[in-house]
């Protein structure tokens, strides 16, 4: 591809860095931006800025948040003795959509991957078992992807609070083994959260 522009080609060359993004829709969005007023695409600059630089992970679930709280943690219409264990803050929005959960999260961070070089201790797992020790925890709800990751984390992570007193539990499989949560659609999802089961009975499958 041959650019008149180096400016240009830096710009394209930015932006196809981004998932799904190749070098001719990148070069379609960047020549988009330039027909734009300035003022647009210094909103767009700005939202960047604010995000990279001010963006915060809640302290208690790791959810992405604008303060060190986010507000699912600190609403008093939430009930803190649930808990849904999920892999990042797309699997949040994904249940929050069906309004079926009123419970509290904990955003792994991603799944274990021996493959991919993430073990427990890339992920959150340590601080979702002291949320558990701490007493207040009644139920823990697996909501990772059905895929040998998903279940390899689930594992672990049973492992691990299996002598705590709380239970533990896993989404209804009307989500396909292999999908990844935030693909599903609103319905199934949301009835794979109300028909959860006994994370035990998932063991025997």
């Amino acid at each position: 591809m041959n650019f008149s522009s180096k400016l240009l080609e830096n710009a394209v060359n930015e932006v196809s860095q981004l998932p799904g993004i190749g070098k001719r829709t990148a070069l379609r969005l960047v020549l988009h931006l330039l027909k734009q007023p300035k003022e647009q695409t210094g909103y767009l600059i700005t939202a960047l800025d604010h995000l990279r630089n001010d963006i915060k992970l809640c302290e208690k679930c790791h959810n992405i948040s604008d303060v060190s709280i986010c507000e699912i943690c600190s609403s008093k219409q939430r009930n803190a003795s649930i808990i849904c264990v999920v892999e990042d803050i797309r699997d949040v929005m994904a249940i929050e959509s069906t309004s079926q959960f009123r419970g509290m999260y904990h955003v792994l961070g991603g799944k274990i991957s021996p493959i991919e070089g993430v073990g427990p201790q890339n992920l959150t797992i340590e601080s979702l078992v002291t949320r558990v020790k701490s007493g207040e925890v009644e139920e823990i709800v697996f909501a990772l992807s059905s895929t040998m990751e998903g279940d390899t984390t689930n594992f672990y992570i049973y492992r691990q609070i299996e002598n705590c007193d709380v239970k533990v539990s896993t989404i209804a499989r009307g989500i396909s083994v292999g999908d990844e949560l935030e693909y599903a659609d609103e319905v199934t999802l949301g009835r794979s959260i109300l028909n959860r089961i006994p994370f035990e009975n998932s063991l025997k499958a």
